[in-house]
């Protein structure tokens, strides 16, 4: 059984930075790919960055060049680091696993997405 859990979460002020980690256990890249998913208040579910066993990424538009999504896939744990935090970023943020051929622009979405964590809350004052 896999099981992800979110941790790094938090309140911070706008322009600050956070790292998300998500820990994977009962869980193999081999085949997978592991997703960020942010649910903001009022908001459907959303796809933020996902990694592959690779190293191959993919990261939405909307977070591109603030957000890196990274892995070590020794300890089977995705980091996502947030900087320049704006206040439309406060969310509820998943990590799951995915197919690894739906991590790309054309499929990566909560639908593809299988497994999830938690949730871990990231609050962005301005």
């Amino acid at each position: 059984e896999v099981q992800l859990v979110e941790s790094g979460g938090g309140l911070v002020q706008a322009g600050g930075s956070l790292r998300l980690s998500c820990a994977a256990s009962g869980f193999t890249f081999d085949g997978y790919a592991l997703g960020w998913f942010q649910e903001a208040p009022g908001k459907e579910r959303e796809g933020v960055a996902c990694i592959k066993q690779n190293k191959e990424s993919f990261t939405a538009d909307s977070v591109k060049g603030r957000f890196t999504i990274s892995s070590d896939n020794a300890k089977n744990t995705v980091y996502l680091q947030m900087d320049s935090l704006k206040p439309e970023d406060t969310a509820v943020y998943y990590c799951a696993a995915l197919p690894y051929s739906y991590c790309n622009r054309a499929y990566f979405s909560p639908g593809v997405a299988g497994s999830w964590g938690q949730g871990t809350q990231v609050t962005v004052s301005s």
